[in-house]
């Protein structure tokens, strides 16, 4: 029961930090808690993916550290960044609550929470306490920084129709870039030979480093956006007063 409310703690507050944050014009909660729910769901044709082609890929490339960058980046990075941004486009997007730039932000990170959390369940539970503290620091704040950067470039989307399409598939690109890198690093560790020349330690810093990067980016993307909301917030009471 423990290691369940750890597996589940750190999305929630991640997702309740997002909306808290989002003071100006909060989004109806029934659809904050079905972005989440979608972003749960999103784990399974990640999965698929992720099953129908690790296999193949790796028997036609071999072992290799081109093919741990293929694997973090394409088949993992892009099948669950897809997934999430499915959820987003196809649910969150055409809402008419949809209505700020900052509401990207929001309903993306709901998505990647609900992503997060399943998938930190089954880490969790696997592998006990220890991976329980190091993800809770560590890999889901990761997935939300990820949100974050697909989210800033929804947000921008939704109200730039001229550059939607560059701007969305911008939000998936750094977040694929971001999330690939993280995990290409880890799972670098895995590989002796590289191992060898730079030792774990130096390549987990490495993944942390990713992960900092992301985080300012997404705290320089939550304040773009805050700003914007208090803009039209302000606006707005100006008109009504």
């Amino acid at each position: 029961m423990i290691l369940l409310a750890l597996s589940i703690a750190p999305g929630l507050a991640i997702s309740l930090y997002i909306f808290l944050k989002d003071q100006y014009n909060r989004e109806p909660a029934l659809q904050l808690l079905i972005s989440f729910f979608l972003g749960c769901l999103s784990v399974i044709p990640a999965i698929i993916i992720q099953l129908f082609t690790t296999k193949p890929i790796e028997h036609m490339m071999g072992e290799g550290i081109l093919f741990t960058a293929v694997f973090a980046y394409l088949i993992v990075g892009m099948s669950e960044e897809w997934s999430k941004y499915l959820m987003l486009r196809l649910y969150a997007f055409p809402k008419k609550a949809f209505d700020e730039p900052f509401d990207g932000i929001v309903y993306s990170v709901m998505v990647g929470m609900g992503f997060a959390t399943v998938e930190n369940i089954g880490y969790v539970l696997q592998h006990g306490f220890g991976t329980a503290l190091l993800r809770m620091f560590l890999s889901v704040p990761a997935h939300g920084t990820f949100a974050v950067l697909m989210g800033y470039f929804a947000g921008k989307a939704k109200f730039n129709p001229e550059r939607k399409t560059f701007l969305l598939m911008s939000g998936i690109f750094w977040a694929v870039f971001f999330h690939g890198t993280f995990d290409f690093l880890l799972f670098l560790q895995g590989n002796q030979t590289v191992t060898k020349i730079t030792g774990e330690g130096l390549l987990f810093l490495g993944a942390v480093a990713s992960f900092l990067v992301a985080l300012a980016l997404s705290r320089k993307a939550i304040a773009a956006h805050t700003s914007i909301s208090k803009n039209l917030f302000d606006r707005d009471r100006t008109e009504v007063i």
